[in-house]
């Protein structure tokens, strides 16, 4: 069975890849991102290296090594390519079990090949051998020879330890807040603008955190009649209609197209007084939620800075045009 080692660990490395790359949990996980490199980068290139060369003589294994990494390199796209052209597309799940197929299909095709072939020809890697060939060739080396090469594999392996912790470590992006007012049927149309009286209108109010941390919001609503007189925005009466707080775990930005909202609340008003309103939506980040009276008219207080700073964009905002009558 030694004779096959190399393909036993090549498809249980390919089947081990499925479970830890599919399932959530893991997601994170260094042990993921490790096996998920060796499929792209190794285990699919060898094995077909053991297809195409079977034979010890064909070639020895610093060769081997070398060329499963350029062929690896060479079949991902082409499978990729493929992929793109069916109804799958190039998604994850799609993309990681045709690697590890095709990498089981070789590996199996090589162990064939392999078995076909006189066993004093046959090319295999006894594990436990190379270990004893590598401690006997160190132990014949000098005291200088010897601290050289623990010097060099102390330097490799620092070198492959930080492209691992490169490549594992997280990429924060951009971070910011998705704020949005959706109409009534969930679509950016179909806003409230002409409103009689007393008469109910929805939105719904939707945020998104991509700030790379956990945050709290909170959102106040308000009903402003303004006028912009001398470049300047002169604020005649404004009205608490309501507000809520959420808090939200980040989350990605999907780039696949298939986009699901993260928080969405209707939100149902009315408006008591004809005239010509906007309702400003403001969002606070980590900001305790306060209560302000619904009757009182706050123009001309220090609450009226809410509204400059979301104007001037210190504070980030939506705002609705409302014509009641």
């Amino acid at each position: 069975m030694k004779d096959f080692q190399d393909i036993v660990l090549i498809i249980f490395l390919a089947l081990l890849c499925i479970p830890f790359v599919l399932l959530s949990p893991l997601n994170e996980t260094p042990i993921r991102m490790i096996l998920g490199l060796l499929l792209v980068l190794f285990l699919q290139g060898y094995s077909l290296i053991a297809v195409l060369f079977p034979r010890k003589e064909d070639l020895d294994w610093i060769e081997r090594v070398a060329l499963s990494f350029g062929l690896s390199i060479a079949i991902v796209p082409l499978l990729g390519l493929a992929l793109n052209y069916t109804p799958f597309g190039i998604r994850l799940t799609p993309i990681l079990l045709v690697l590890a197929i095709c990498t089981v299909i070789f590996a199996i095709s090589a162990y064939v090949r392999r078995r076909r072939i006189p066993k004093e020809q046959r090319f295999f890697v006894d594990f436990r051998a190379a270990f004893s060939v590598i401690r006997d060739a160190f132990s014949n080396l000098s005291l200088i020879d010897r601290i050289l090469t623990i010097v060099l594999l102390i330097s490799i392996i620092l070198a492959i330890s930080a492209l691992i912790y490169v490549i594992i470590t997280p990429k924060v992006g951009e971070r910011f807040t998705e704020f949005y007012i959706l109409g009534e049927e969930g679509k950016a149309a179909g806003y409230p603008t002409n409103l009689s009286v007393g008469q109910n209108a929805t939105v719904i109010i939707g945020i998104a955190n991509h700030e790379y941390r956990r945050v709290n919001y909170t959102v106040e609503i308000w009903l402003v009649n303004a006028s912009y007189e001398d470049n300047q925005t002169m604020i005649h009466e404004m009205f608490f209609l309501d507000a809520f707080s959420v808090a939200l775990n980040h989350t990605d930005v999907n780039v696949e197209g298939n986009w699901t909202p993260q928080f969405e609340k209707p939100y149902t008003f009315s408006i008591n007084k004809a005239g010509k309103f906007k309702i400003w939506f403001l969002l606070f980040k980590e900001a305790q939620e306060q209560r302000f009276e619904r009757e009182r008219n706050y123009a001309g207080t220090e609450v009226e800075r809410r509204i400059h700073d979301a104007i001037e964009g210190r504070i980030q905002s939506l705002n609705l045009n409302i014509f009641v009558e």
